[in-house]
């Protein structure tokens, strides 16, 4: 199967959050039960409500996990799939939906996905009569996720045809990987076209005669505009994906946490430790800052989903003894360790 690759997920935060309320509407949850949705994200439920607020893939695929979970139906990424209408997916979203015809929306789909999400990608195979989508994931997922997640693409991708063309697309042919499902009866609510399962690609196949009928909500000025900001954003996004401090985060989660010096850092990056602080300080951070941005998460994460002492989570952070960890988490959090604790269990 060549569905997804193994890789190391994206520590960079680009996928809005709207995506995740959009999760917990499904989900009928409020307020107060979003903590149940964030478990082992390190996440708190204001950072989840902030309008402009940016996650992790790998926060992105556990608050996905957690709703499969929550959700006692079946089909959940249909369902999800058909609250992203285009309008929910910001600039990318707008610039395909006023693109000139439907070839033109999934070529910008595939070129401004990296905006909101970095770990799906979207390939494009064009010939004379079709025009074959080609989904891949960077990551692994295990069945249930990745069913899921195909669900959700699939709907999305067809959501944009059906806003472009103004119907339902029956010509679609589309291609699941997964084995067909017991729910499989409801596909036809939510997909239009044929689906084929156990397939080695997941995959959806348009007539090109189809991708060229012209947008009736074509805007060449409105396109044009959005194409110009999805560039920025896409230009934004790769500065920030070979940041030092993002390439020294992702060191930092592959050791055990705080064992990472920054002298090691330095060498690592074929640099001295002065070049290396003089380089973060231009972003605006510092090898301390970043540090103790893991370690408050990591923390953070065992007080409110495990049941380990604090004087456990002290060694399993790297702190010699639990009254430096104490000292440590009140700089971070306002509170002693026991009282956050007690608080994230009480929601």
């Amino acid at each position: 199967m060549t569905h997804h690759t193994k890789t190391s997920v994206d520590s960079v935060k680009n996928i809005p959050s709207n995506y995740s309320r959009l999760i917990a509407r499904e989900l009928g949850l409020t307020a107060r039960q979003l903590p149940e949705l964030l478990q082992g994200t390190g996440l708190r439920a204001a950072q989840l409500l902030s309008d402009n607020g940016l996650i992790t893939s790998a926060q992105q695929i556990q608050i996905l996990r957690n709703a499969l979970a929550l959700s006692g139906r079946p089909g959940f990424g249909l369902r999800l799939g058909r609250r992203l209408t285009p309008a929910t997916h910001g600039t990318m979203g707008f610039a395909a939906s006023s693109s000139p015809n439907l070839l033109s929306a999934f070529q910008a789909i595939h070129t401004f996905l990296p905006t909101r999400v970095g770990v799906i990608e979207l390939r494009l195979y064009e010939t004379e009569d079709n025009l074959e989508c080609r989904v891949t994931f960077k990551i692994q997922l295990d069945n249930d996720l990745l069913r899921c997640v195909a669900e959700l693409i699939v709907t999305v991708l067809l959501n944009f045809g059906e806003f472009i063309l103004g119907r339902a697309l029956e010509e679609a042919e589309i291609g699941f990987t997964h084995v067909a499902p017991e729910y499989q009866a409801i596909y036809a609510e939510y997909l239009s076209g044929r689906i084929d399962f156990c397939r080695e690609q997941l995959t959806l196949r348009l007539p090109m005669a189809l991708c060229l009928e012209p947008n009736a909500s074509a805007n060449h000025e409105s396109y044009q505009l959005a194409l110009q900001h999805c560039e920025v954003l896409l230009e934004q996004l790769q500065a920030q994906t070979s940041s030092y401090q993002n390439r020294l985060k992702k060191m930092m989660l592959s050791r055990p946490p705080g064992t990472l010096s920054e002298e090691e850092a330095a060498a690592t990056l074929l640099m001295s430790k002065r070049t290396l602080a003089r380089k973060l300080k231009k972003e605006q951070s510092s090898f301390r800052k970043i540090r103790e941005e893991i370690l408050s998460n990591q923390a953070a994460s065992y007080l409110g989903e495990t049941t380990l002492s604090i004087e456990e989570i002290a060694v399993l952070l790297n702190y010699h003894d639990s009254a430096n960890f104490r000292r440590a988490f009140k700089r971070w959090f306002g509170q002693p360790p026991d009282d956050y604790r007690r608080i994230a269990n009480s929601l």
